[in-house]
């Protein structure tokens, strides 16, 4: 009678258990393209997919999966119409799994889902759409022409931040907006009086007499209908700035210059291009002195307010300068870009036998400091850090050092030194504003 028992048991117990785990069904999550979340303007033709699964069964393992690209998410959830479907692929890998459809189209969007068996068969549902977006693919691409401000007898000691502006008309619905910018220096974009983007040290050094980086932003949101302005302020950065131990500039050239192409898409199906162009005007304005290891001066009389918005006043704005094209291979990054992550309140304020005074932050940082100063409009005030942009003052901020034989010091260029107390590191250097894109 035991026996019967147990073994009645046994088969009641296999029977609850069948479906319970037919209903344990795996989820995809954690969708990455080459690295990262729903990257926009990468040039990887064949990129690589990864995904995450989970289970609230222990030990699950993948099985097999199913990779479906589409060109829009309607198309993709239909299922009909899609340029890449791998079918059923048996394996356990879910990383860097190869997209082996067609070869991508410039400046597209595709979109993408995956789904998985686990090692008892059960399939997950179709995971959450993601997607990649195409940059500028081929050189013919680009129909933007380089441009920068008239070479001065300033440029080989350091001439002031130029400022590049143009202006364009939106006239239609606007299904989508890209932007595609390069510079030889740095360059921030600003779109309508907002930066674009929230990188800092674009476009980011690399051998750039070989290759040199271009961003790609989403500005949609930022274009108005009517008139819009585009503009762009440069800096030496890598190319052209203080470089090495030699203290020597011009390491990879000795002009700086502009590239950049915005595309806008119309619901109707109409396509413009707004490039970098002869049409262009340039000017300077309150950076009179821009350098990553040498500092910064600014002067607040020589700001050009609403410089980057539409219906400034440009006729004291010298035509831009058509430079030569490069030679670099355009590219899109491959790395983390540098962006601003926190603010730090100093834990307490020194001031040193000299008289200086002394923030101390409590920790290694690279950053700029925002504070206030007062004094009449003509005086300079030298400052070792970053500051906001008070009406009517001339600044000057270098790097500091910490050095053996003082507590803080703004001068030192010694060889050697090591360890920032607080390093500005972004030129050019703006107060923080609002992004667009």
């Amino acid at each position: 009678m035991p026996t019967i028992r147990s073994a009645a048991l046994a088969v009641l117990t296999a029977l609850l258990a069948a479906p319970l785990s037919a209903q344990i069904r795996p989820t995809v999550t954690g969708l990455l393209t080459e690295y990262r979340a729903n990257p926009l303007g990468t040039d990887v033709v064949k990129p690589r997919l990864s995904w995450r699964i989970e289970s609230p069964r222990r030990n699950t393992m993948q099985a097999a999966y199913q990779i479906q690209v589409g060109t829009s998410q309607a198309a993709l959830t239909a299922g009909k119409s899609l340029p890449g479907d791998s079918g059923r692929i048996t394996t356990d890998a879910s990383i860097f799994r190869p997209y082996d459809g067609p070869a991508p189209t410039s400046a597209t969007r595709y979109y993408w889902r995956v789904r998985v068996w686990d090692d008892t068969g059960n399939p997950s549902a179709w995971s959450t759409p993601a997607f990649w977006e195409t940059g500028l693919l081929k050189p013919t691409d680009w129909s933007a022409r380089w441009i920068g401000p008239s070479a001065t007898t300033k440029d080989s000691a350091g001439a002031p931040a130029p400022l590049l502006r143009g202006s364009f008309t939106v006239n239609g619905a606007i299904r989508s907006a890209r932007v595609y910018v390069t510079a030889r220096g740095l360059y921030e974009l600003h779109l309508n009086g907002r930066r674009v983007g929230e990188d800092f040290f674009t476009p980011g050094w690399t051998s750039l007499n070989r290759r040199l980086q271009y961003q790609t932003y989403d500005v949609t949101t930022a274009l108005t209908q009517g008139e819009n302005a585009i503009g762009a302020m440069l800096g030496d950065g890598w190319y052209r700035g203080y470089l090495g131990f030699s203290g020597r500039r011009h390491a990879y050239g000795t002009t700086v210059a502009l590239l950049a192409q915005l595309e806008i898409r119309y619901t109707d199906g109409r396509l413009q291009r707004v490039t970098t162009d002869s049409a262009w005007r340039s000017s300077t304005g309150a950076i009179t002195f821009a350098d990553i290891y040498r500092g910064e001066s600014y002067d607040a009389r020589l700001e050009q307010a609403g410089w980057d918005r539409a219906g400034f006043d440009v006729r004291n704005w010298q035509p831009v300068t058509l430079a030569p094209t490069t030679t670099a291979a355009l590219v899109a990054p491959t790395t983390e870009p540098v962006r601003r992550t926190q603010e730090i309140t100093p834990i307490s304020i020194l001031r040193s036998p000299s008289g200086k005074v002394i923030y101390d932050l409590g920790q290694n940082m690279t950053g700029w400091v925002r504070l206030r100063v007062r004094g009449s409009r003509h005086d300079g005030h030298p400052l070792p850090w970053r500051s906001p942009h008070p009406q009517g003052r001339a600044l000057h901020r270098q790097p500091a050092r910490r050095l053996p034989e003082g507590p803080l010091h703004a001068q030192g260029r010694r060889r050697g030194d090591v360890g920032a107390a607080l390093h500005v590191s972004r030129l050019p250097l703006r107060a923080g504003r609002g992004a667009a894109g």
